[in-house]
């Protein structure tokens, strides 16, 4: 291989090598100019009134729904369903053991 071709390989590579920095850094700056927003609003619901005498015994969230498993004052249990964007009750689920 000549000078020559040995010298228009090295620039080829540079401008190669330079044109992917440039690419590397735009696609960063891409993807930091997509972010989401924060909630412009804090989250807040109303308070969630469990029976007098109820002791929260497990959570389980889910996109939308959040589950207490509660235990009652007279021993028996229950799952209480929340809708997580609003606080509001979906309803209660009696659990019994056979």
């Amino acid at each position: 291989m000549s000078i020559r071709g040995l010298k228009l390989l090295v620039a080829v590579m540079g401008v190669m090598l330079v044109a992917g920095v440039a690419a590397l850094v735009g696609a960063i700056a891409l993807r930091l100019s997509h972010r989401v927003p924060p909630p412009a609003v804090a989250f807040t619901a109303p308070p969630v009134a469990l029976p007098r005498g109820a002791k929260i015994e497990a959570i389980g969230a889910g996109p939308d729904r959040i589950a207490l498993a509660i235990v009652l004052a007279d021993g028996t249990r229950q799952l209480v369903i929340l809708d997580t964007p609003t606080g509001r009750l979906i309803g209660t689920i009696p659990l019994r053991q056979d």
